[in-house]
């Protein structure tokens, strides 16, 4: 019964190392894009003024 065993405890830990080791994943930039400026043609389009 340890024959059987000793293999898989092996191959186990084999890749739980290797999930250990790898690098996460990068992280998505969350930051919200620049502003708009506001110049005649977009406040016209909007129909807002300052």
């Amino acid at each position: 019964m340890s024959r059987v065993f000793r293999p898989l405890i092996a191959l186990s830990l084999a890749l739980a190392m290797a999930a250990c080791a790898a690098p996460p994943p990068p992280q998505p930039d969350l930051t919200p894009p620049p502003r708009k400026p506001f110049d005649a043609k977009t406040q016209l389009e909007s129909g807002r003024t300052r």
